[in-house]
């Protein structure tokens, strides 16, 4: 019975603030609500309990009251998660607030996600060591990793990124057999058109130790940085994207040849610079930490979906 009388007495308090103009309405509104959800929990001792149809007309009208902004919010999140079933909780926020100007927790899409999004029938990401690289000197990083085409051919890829921005420079491909000229062929190619860094750092990989490799490096007047040997987390910063770059891209796709490869590759490059958050840059993307302007902000009012690498991924954008 107290309990009855405490949320009497704060509906009439909300009654009288909701008279007032601005935006308390839906504050109160929203207060009202989660007051009202406490006593429906104290009520039963069951994790879900039965909403019984007054319960169910006094929540409906308090949504009624809420900001449309909010709801909008919730949406866009909920979408943002069916849109890109491989995002976690911290990529989505990190999008959401880019694209729509706000600061929005992962805590928060954590709870929206539990409680309204249901993962469909065919239907996350851990932190990693990060570490502020040499921005004064231009750092840059490379590596390799295979990849199989849909006939099974086997490639190489070589990934090149700027270490304090998070930019991948470029993106090299040959067959499999590789050899020092082919991996200075790949390298090339990769910073085509792209100002030389002073470093470069790579690991202990066999192909990077021949002759040619070492003397390409000369001519560009290009210092090479080796990684501790046996320590992976020493060559995080082109590790990670690797890594990402399977899970999200090459594992959901296919390809046919060495053309097709780099096309997508390219396609994946525009996407992970211009589009993508990192958390290692607090949620800005590399073509920002770069110094290229901001995208213009959404409003949850109106904004469109768009389309990277062929659909495979969807980000909110202002419309």
């Amino acid at each position: 019975m107290t309990l009855w009388f405490r949320l009497f007495a704060h509906l009439l308090v909300t009654l009288a603030r909701l008279a007032r103009p601005g935006g308390v309405r839906a504050v109160a509104a929203e207060s009202l609500a989660v007051k009202y959800q406490l006593l429906i929990m104290k009520r039963s001792k069951r994790r879900s309990p039965n909403l019984t149809s007054w319960d169910r007309v006094i929540l409906g009208f308090c949504t009624l009251l809420v900001s449309p902004r909010r709801l909008g919010k919730i949406d866009a999140v909920v979408e943002m998660k069916r849109r890109n079933p491989y995002f976690g909780c911290r990529k989505i926020a990190e999008q959401i607030s880019n694209a729509f100007g706000i600061e929005l927790n992962k805590d928060v899409v954590r709870r929206i996600l539990i409680r309204d999004y249901r993962p469909g029938p065919d239907g996350g990401r851990p932190s990693w060591l990060s570490v502020i690289g040499q921005a004064r000197d231009r750092l840059w990083s490379v590596d390799l990793f295979r990849t199989e085409s849909i006939l099974l051919k086997s490639y190489w890829v070589m990934v090149v990124m700027d270490i304090y921005t998070r930019r991948i420079v470029g993106f090299g491909v040959a067959p499999a057999n590789l050899d020092g000229i082919r991996v200075c062929r790949m390298f090339n190619r990769a910073i085509a058109r792209q100002t030389l860094p002073r470093h470069l750092s790579s690991d202990h990989d066999p192909l990077f130790r021949f002759h040619r490799w070492r003397a390409n490096l000369r001519i560009l007047e290009v210092d090479e940085i080796k990684s501790i040997p046996a320590t992976p987390r020493s060559h995080t910063f082109v590790e990670r994207p690797i890594g990402t770059i399977r899970r999200e891209y090459l594992d959901r796709i296919c390809f046919w040849n060495q053309s097709d490869l780099e096309r997508k590759l390219e396609d994946y490059k525009v996407f992970y610079n211009q589009y993508r958050c990192h958390t290692g840059l607090t949620g800005a993307t590399p073509a920002q930490r770069s110094g290229a302007p901001a995208l213009p902000h959404a409003c949850f009012d109106s904004y469109r979906w768009q389309q990277h690498c062929y659909g495979l991924f969807k980000t909110p954008a202002a419309a």
